[in-house]
């Protein structure tokens, strides 16, 4: 399957970025570095600011392992930079936190749980990851102060059905196969060996954007 081997690829990516021999490189190359999308368009971006979106799942290990980089990462974003995660609802297991994701940004509660919910699920085991049903998910979130009621009645609410095929269609849109991934300005989806590089490029591609947006029409 696609997904998997873009999983297994992913598995490698924090023992890579620790390796002596990694040296980025002077400027992001097509094909190897990045994948021009045709027609891309950005998520959900205000024109003049650059979108970075990352696709990633709850359940995906390598999200999680991804999460602190990402974390520090956003830290130093200039003002023009919107960063946008998008839940990937891909099928069985991955659906109902995509659900949750939408369900947190309804109640406000994203920051607040976003590094938690990885960790629930990956280190303190506290949720499943097969067969979550909403109810246990709403629990969750119950502890940042959620009704339980009416989280889980938001997973389910039309108003998440339409953010989840929103969220497919730009998936199918930028040919993202795998989690994590990031596309930066809907124009470019970032692939690399290690965490490490692929930042690297997403920093080369803002740049390279704020430059063609800067640039006299």
């Amino acid at each position: 399957m696609i997904l998997l081997s873009r999983l297994a690829v992913l598995a490698l990516l924090s023992i890579a970025a620790l390796s002596p021999a990694y040296a980025a490189p002077a400027a992001p190359v097509a094909g190897v570095d990045y994948v021009e999308i045709p027609g891309g368009m950005p998520f959900d971006t205000a024109p003049g600011r650059i979108e970075v979106v990352e696709v990633f799942g709850y359940t995906c290990s390598h999200c999680a392992a991804f999460e602190p980089a990402v974390a520090a990462w956003k830290r130093r974003l200039p003002d023009d930079v919107s960063f946008v995660p998008v839940p990937a609802p891909f099928s069985g297991y991955w659906l109902p936190y995509a659900r949750a994701y939408y369900a947190a940004q309804a109640h406000g509660l994203v920051e607040r749980t976003h590094a938690d919910m990885f960790r629930a699920l990956h280190d303190e085991q506290r949720l499943p990851i097969m067969r979550a049903t909403p109810a246990e998910i709403a629990a969750f979130y119950a502890g940042y102060g959620a009704d339980p009621a009416a989280f889980a009645a938001t997973m389910t609410s039309a108003a998440t059905d339409a953010q989840l095929e929103r969220a497919r269609t730009f998936i199918r849109r930028s040919g993202v196969d795998g989690t994590p991934s990031l596309v930066v300005a809907g124009r470019y989806r970032v692939i690399g060996r290690s965490f490490e590089q692929v930042l690297d490029t997403v920093d080369a591609l803002i740049a390279r954007e704020r430059a063609r947006l800067r640039a006299p029409a």
